[in-house]
């Protein structure tokens, strides 16, 4: 495949810094310019006007890369494992994009986008675009902005987009509904033996990785997550996860985390599950763009006289919830109404 990056048109030297022109931005994101590739990405995370043109202009290219997912807790060698990942994958002449979420404080909003400082290795590399967002306190080890983003670079022609999690809890799986493989990480002496009988994040997994493989307890964790594969209950030809061992600081088992991937890959084109999930991506954008639009619809409302009416008669008992409820959708969507309790 021909990297676009070393045939960009001379036009993509134009700065493009401020520009809100959207045709031109795509057309640069094409050619290979990082810097309409930034642009369109800060367009998209700061919910920009210009949102619902973008997705237009990039429709046509959505589902054209490989998407990986990574997560894990705190501490387990994500952005190590991403970092060798986007090595190998390199190796192979793909052009890589990586998305990589960081927390950010409750308070003032900001956060310390750390990735940029632990992938220096492909800073100067033109088929490695890497972006650090912030969640935003967006609940689920991701951003809300991260699947326009993914598109983003679907669309500035990666052949594979790697999506880091903030470091995450048992319960923050919505990389697995963003992915098409995801690799959960553990790693031996952080609690994670005790993990695998759990309900959560380990039920997301398409591959596991016991990372930092050269400690003590490793082999334990490995027993420890295929007995609980072996407890899972399977249909005849679908996939079992599998376990990779590594040690992504000297990367170690690197190469055997790609084949997985690949083999997984394979997995999915070959039982039709590549576009089920690929549908089922799409559905949940689409849901939560249609949620957004009534969440401002709502908003609106309250500074209006209607919601507090409504609040005003449910607080003294004239009305119940679920009839105000009703009522408030009625004003914003005619057709809707609330389920029966």
């Amino acid at each position: 495949m021909t990297n676009p990056v070393d045939h960009a048109p001379a036009t993509a030297t134009v700065p493009v810094r401020r520009s809100r022109d959207v045709p031109l931005l795509v057309e640069r994101a094409r050619a290979g310019d990082p810097r309409a590739v930034a642009r369109l990405i800060t367009l998209v995370e700061s919910g920009d006007e210009t949102l619902p043109r973008i997705a237009a202009a990039l429709a046509p290219y959505a589902g054209q890369a490989q998407v990986v997912g990574l997560t894990g807790s705190p501490g387990v060698g994500k952005s190590t494992t991403t970092n060798e990942l986007v090595r190998a994958l390199r190796a192979r002449g793909h052009r890589v994009g990586v998305l990589a979420i960081d927390p950010s404080s409750p308070f003032t909003g900001g956060a310390i986008l750390g990735d940029r400082v632990r992938m220096q290795d492909h800073a100067t590399d033109p088929g490695v675009y890497i972006r650090s967002m912030s969640s935003r306190g967006h609940l689920g080890g991701l951003s809300a902005a991260t699947p326009q983003a993914v598109r983003v670079l679907e669309g500035a022609g990666c052949d594979v987009v790697l999506v880091e999690t903030v470091g995450v809890g048992q319960a923050e799986v919505e990389v697995a509904s963003l992915a098409d493989t995801t690799l959960v990480l553990l790693a031996p002496g952080m609690g994670d033996a005790i993990q695998a009988v759990k309900a959560g994040i380990l039920e997301i997994a398409d591959v596991f990785v016991v990372n930092k493989a050269d400690r003590d307890g490793a082999d334990a964790t490995v027993r420890d997550i295929q007995g609980m594969i072996a407890l899972g209950e399977r249909g005849p030809g679908q996939w079992r996860p599998q376990v990779v061992r590594a040690v992504a600081a000297r990367g170690e088992g690197i190469d055997d985390i790609a084949a997985a991937i690949d083999k997984h890959r394979g997995w999915l084109v070959e039982h039709g599950e590549l576009r089920r999930r690929q549908e089922a991506r799409a559905a949940a954008e689409v849901e939560a763009i249609a949620l957004g639009a009534l969440r401002a619809r709502i908003g609106s409302l309250r500074e209006g006289t209607h919601l507090p009416a409504l609040a005003a008669r449910v607080a003294e008992g004239a009305l119940d919830p679920y009839a105000a409820a009703d009522e408030l959708l009625a004003a914003i969507a005619p057709e809707a109404s609330t389920p029966d309790p």
